[in-house]
């Protein structure tokens, strides 16, 4: 047993029936057996609309690799809401988000969050990662997906003198583009760090339909191990290029949302939340996951795009619908996932 286990258990006979951690949370608010929290350390405008924000985690925080994400919890109106964000600072150090204004959690957090307060925290992971040995690198992002790229370019750039990195970013403009002055300062530092800005509203979006655009950007292309991170669209566009030139390998791609059906037939209908002793009536295109949320059910949720399976949730009994196929689902004790599920009529979930 280590010392601070025989600590703890020798303190909890004084504080029978609440434990040492429940005392301990109230002189440091990171201390918590139950929840791993962090403490807001600085906030940072980026843009009018984004903003940098630092936290301290508390102990069982693993170190976050460059590339990875991190759920955020975050009390709202007395409910605790949950949202996966990219970390962008450097592999190691105290992490950072970038949070762009768009949704209620964000908007909150971009707006409304100070020095001091505590956020509610999941460890960090994801598969969007830098490779093991020297490779020229090309980087495509999109608005708000080059988060978790700037990590890898602060994690990189000065590690090693030899990287080879291209970053061709696209934002609407130039008052909404992220990290501009940095990626300036980093491009004039480092000889093999070449930055190109793609402003859509006065350059057009970049054509992936043929390699035209690709070739003038980037000449060497097909040579660079390739990451891209950024709206659906660019990042469909961009898997059927590389498929197309037979260099599926070359590519990485990190996807912030799923895709779902533009159009969703049928009705909604009740969804009861059997064991918070919730009703509400929803419709047939928002996912269970968000109507949970907002009538204050604790959620289990993850990516909240149908791929880390964290919101898992047995089906009781009645319909719902899977948004990227428009499959119905009504077998009693399936497991659906909330965050791609709507209700197709009356349902029960087990939560």
């Amino acid at each position: 047993m280590g010392l601070k286990s025989a600590a703890m258990r020798a303190a909890s006979v004084f504080t029978h029936p609440a434990k040492p951690h429940d005392f301990l949370a109230l002189i440091n608010p990171l201390s918590s057996a139950r929840q791993l929290r962090g403490v807001v350390t600085a906030v940072r405008p980026e843009t009018t609309a984004s903003t940098t924000i630092s936290f301290r985690p508390g102990d069982g925080w693993s170190p976050h690799d460059a590339g990875q994400w991190a759920r955020i919890g975050v009390e709202i109106d007395g409910v605790r809401q949950w949202r996966s964000y990219s970390l962008s600072a450097p592999a190691g150090g105290d992490p950072q988000i970038t949070v762009t204004a768009c949704g209620k959690v964000s908007a909150h957090l971009a707006h409304e969050t100070r020095v001091g307060d505590i956020f509610f925290l999941a460890p960090p992971q994801g598969e969007f990662l830098l490779p093991t040995g020297p490779r020229p690198l090309l980087m495509l992002t999109g608005g708000s997906g080059i988060t978790p790229v700037m990590s890898m370019v602060r994690t990189l750039l000065p590690k090693r003198a030899d990287a080879d990195v291209v970053l061709i970013h696209s934002a609407r403009d130039r008052e909404s583009a992220l990290f501009g002055a940095e990626l300036a300062q980093l491009a004039t530092q480092h000889e093999g760090f070449h930055v190109v800005h793609r402003y859509t509203s006065e350059d057009g979006r970049i054509d992936f339909s043929t390699t035209t655009d690709l070739d003038a950007l980037c000449p060497d292309w097909r040579s660079r191990k390739t990451y891209v991170c950024g709206p659906a669209a660019m990042l469909d566009d961009a898997e059927k290029l590389w498929l197309d030139a037979n260099l599926p390998g070359s590519l990485t791609v990190e996807r912030f949302e799923t895709t779902k059906l533009t159009e969703v037939a049928g009705e909604g209908g009740t969804v009861i939340f059997e064991k918070s002793d919730r009703e509400v009536e929803a419709d047939a295109s928002t996912p269970l996951l968000e109507v949970g949320e907002e009538a204050g059910v604790l959620m289990p949720s993850g990516c909240r795009m149908g791929i880390c399976r964290t919101c898992l949730t047995p089906l009781l009994s009645g319909r719902v619908r899977d948004l990227r196929t428009g499959e119905v689902i009504d077998t009693e004790g399936d497991l659906i996932q909330t965050c791609i599920s709507a209700a197709a009529g009356t349902c029960h979930l087990d939560i």
